[in-house]
C-alpha cells in the first residue's frame, strides 16, 4: 500500500526517519513519501533504512506558500535535491525568523519560552513552539497552545513570509519535482475551484485527492477536477506520529491507497524503472 504524505522530526513530526520507516513497515506500507515542511533533510536517512524493511522511499517535501493571505501547501515529489539546497536554506531561515517572532509575541503576552536549538536542516514550526509552552507549564497540551495563542487567528500567530503559489510551483518545477496541491480543502483563502486554474497555469501537476480531512463529497469533487485539468491523483495520511500523550491523530496506511497511484507520478518525474528478467 501507498503513503504519500508523512512528516518526521526534521519538521513537525515526532518520529525520526528511521522510526517512521520501521512504523510504516509494521503497518504494511510498501512505498513511503517523506514530505517534511520546507526541507529534504530526512530523506537520506529514510532511504538508508528502507532497504532493511523492503520499503520504497519517495523523496519529497511539503513547500509552504501564501495565497490570499492564507497558507497553501504544495507537495513536491522526486526533486533534484542539489538544485533545492540554496532555495530551501532560505525557506528554513524564514521559518526560524517566523518562529522567533511568535516567541517574542508570547513574551509580550506574558508567556516567555525558550525554543530548543534546531540545526541540521530542521524546519521549525508552530508545533515546536506549542511543545515549548507545554514544557514551560503554561498549557497542558499543544492543542491548548494553538487554541489560546498559536492558531491562525490567535494573538501570537505570525504569517509565513511571502512566497506565492506561482513562486512555489516554479521552484519545484525548476528542480524536476512533481508539484501537487496538498489537502486542497483545508485551504482557507478561497474556493478550490477558483484557485486551481491559476495553479494549473503555473505548472501544478496533481492534487492530493485522498486525505483524512476530505469528505467523500470533496474526494469526488477532486477526482473530477483531476479529470478536467488532466492532473495526477495522490493521497496520504498526513502522518505526524504520536503526540506527547502517545495518541495519533492519523494512522499510517489508514487510507489503503493502491500502489497503482505511484506509477504516473514516477512517469511525470521522468523516472525510468529497471525491470530485471530472470531466465
Amino acid at each position: 500500500m501507498l503513503e504519500l504524505h508523512c512528516h518526521t522530526t526534521y519538521s513537525d513530526g515526532t518520529l525520526t526517519p528511521t522510526e517512521l520507516v520501521r512504523k510504516a513497515a509494521s503497518c504494511g506500507v510498501q512505498a513511503l513519501a517523506i514530505t517534511d515542511h520546507d526541507t529534504l533533510s530526512g530523506c537520506d536517512e529514510a532511504i538508508n533504512m528502507a532497504s532493511d524493511y523492503k520499503i520504497e522511499i519517495v523523496p519529497g517535501l511539503e513547500l509552504s506558500t501564501v495565497h490570499n493571505n492564507s497558507s497553501l501547501h504544495i507537495l513536491g515529489f522526486y526533486p533534484d535535491a542539489n538544485k533545492l539546497l540554496s532555495p530551501l536554506s532560505d525557506r528554513i531561515a524564514g521559518r526560524h525568523r517566523r518562529a522567533q517572532l511568535m516567541v517574542e509575541n508570547l513574551a509580550k503576552l506574558g508567556y516567555p519560552i525558550k525554543l530548543p536549538k534546531m540545526e541540521g536542516g530542521i524546519a521549525p514550526g508552530r508545533p515546536h513552539i506549542a511543545m515549548a509552552l507545554v514544557k514551560a507549564g503554561y498549557v497542558r497540551s499543544p492543542q491548548e497552545a494553538f487554541d489560546r495563542w498559536l492558531g491562525d487567528d490567535q494573538p501570537a500567530y505570525v504569517h509565513y513570509e511571502k512566497f506565492s503559489i506561482v513562486e512555489g510551483i516554479n521552484l519545484l518545477g525548476s528542480c524536476g519535482a512533481v508539484a501537487v496541491w496538498a489537502h486542497p480543502y483545508l485551504f482557507r483563502g478561497g474556493k478550490v475551484e477558483e484557485v486551481l486554474p491559476e495553479m494549473v497555469e503555473a505548472g501544478l501537476m496533481g492534487l492530493e485527492v485522498f486525505h483524512p480531512c476530505h469528505s467523500p463529497t470533496q474526494v469526488q469533487n477532486l477526482k473530477e477536477l483531476c479529470k478536467k485539468y488532466g492532473l495526477l491523483m495522490t493521497g496520504g495520511s498526513d502522518y505526524h506520529g504520536p503526540n506527547s500523550q502517545g495518541k495519533e491523530e492519523t494512522t499510517l496506511n489508514m487510507l489503503n491507497l493502491p500502489m497503482e497511484l505511484l506509477a504516473p507520478i514516477k512517469q511525470a518525474a521522468g523516472i525510468v524503472e529497471v525491470i530485471s528478467h530472470k531466465s
